[in-house]
């Protein structure tokens, strides 16, 4: 039950790092970002668009821009986009959008695309009128309540896209705000060669310094990294506590192994004198141990996986929740290595057991 128990936690700290690296491992491999020099909370100008797409290496640029409302409860916070929709679409091929929704976004202004996961939490359907109270952003009359049409509802192409987000068009943002007009969060670009993404983001960079606005540009996976690491390393901190809970199950395992190996010195002795070879007692303590950490450690595994299918157990607090494969893999080799380390010693013992000894136990 100890070892079910370490492999369900190993399962569910594996899907909430997972979540916490903000979908890390799916990063476009060509994509780089452009945030401001300070901090990514001070926006950049519009009109450093056509200077980005005009520098060596870039293939095509975008931009975002944080709205940071909330959805008929404070509570309810998500995340929330200005975008160009074409060129947002173009940059992010992962997010999957039917032909007619997008269609339909693109020719309204006022219309929205959410992802699958945010959709489903609120139970939103095609066409619904969706009001956000923007906490920063509002009308040039003072209101703060902005109203969008959903127009599309996107998947993602792999389960680590990130299906949260909400996005609406940038020009009606910006037409329609009291303050900041002509202003983006930051950018989004497009390079022809990933190998050279460095040299591409100084090249950027140098375009805009000494300017009132410079910037810093990094690959899209190093901005994802540090955005997550502003929460703490969660990576870290989640390894310490599966060290810490395996050294622990692992005390204890090794502890009912050698126990019950001393409990039957007697039945080892029996079966040496009946002629099992040294290597064969070995080789029956071991299964023993394989066979008790893999039932429990699989046990484990499967139940962790199938609660994990279930959903975000945190209501959809987290943009995404599943069990990745790799660490699948890597639990199954915990599980082996578990049932080596917790039966070699026992197994060694009863090995090297000679039966006048173990008979003078008896």
């Amino acid at each position: 039950l100890s070892i079910l128990i370490a492999f369900l936690l190993f399962g569910y700290l594996a899907a909430i790092n997972m979540a916490f690296r903000l979908g890390i491992d799916v990063t476009g491999a060509d994509r780089l970002v452009l945030i401001h020099k300070i901090s990514l909370i001070q926006l950049l100008p519009y009109s450093y668009l056509a200077r980005i797409e005009a520098t060596a290496g870039v293939v095509e640029a975008t931009h975002a821009t944080w709205f940071g409302g909330t959805y008929q409860d404070p509570k309810n916070f998500f995340a929330q986009m200005a975008v160009d929709p074409e060129g947002f679409l173009r940059l992010y091929p992962e997010f999957i959008l039917p032909e007619e929704q997008k269609k339909a976004w693109f020719a309204n202004r006022t219309g929205v695309i959410a992802g699958r996961a945010i959709a489903e939490m609120y139970s939103w359907e095609i066409g619904d009128r969706i009001p956000i109270q923007g906490n920063v952003w509002r009308f040039k009359d003072g209101s703060s309540t902005w109203e969008f049409t959903l127009e599309g509802i996107y998947d993602g192409a792999e389960k680590g896209t990130d299906t949260t987000q909400f996005l609406f068009h940038y020009d009606y943002f910006d037409e329609a705000r009291a303050f900041a007009k002509g202003l983006v969060g930051w950018y989004i670009i497009r390079i022809d060669d990933p190998d050279r993404a460095a040299e591409i983001a100084d090249r950027i960079d140098s375009t805009f310094a000494n300017s009132p606005y410079e910037t810093k540009t990094s690959t899209e996976r190093a901005f994802i990294q540090a955005f997550a690491k502003q929460i703490g390393d969660i990576g870290t901190i989640i390894g310490a506590i599966v060290t810490a809970v395996f050294f622990t199950i692992l005390l204890v395992a090794g502890n009912t192994m050698a126990q019950s190996v001393r409990e039957r010195t007697s039945e080892l002795a029996v079966l040496k004198t009946l002629g099992y070879s040294n290597r064969l007692v070995l080789a029956l303590v071991l299964a023993e141990s394989f066979v008790l950490v893999g039932l429990a450690g699989g046990l484990g595994l499967g139940l962790a996986w199938w609660l994990i299918q279930q959903g975000d157990p945190t209501g959809g607090v987290l943009p995404i929740f599943f069990f990745p494969p790799k660490d699948l893999l890597l639990g199954i080799g915990f599980v082996a290595a578990l049932g080596l380390a917790a039966g070699i010693l026992p197994a060694v013992q009863a090995m090297q057991l000679r039966i006048v000894d173990a008979l003078r136990r008896t």
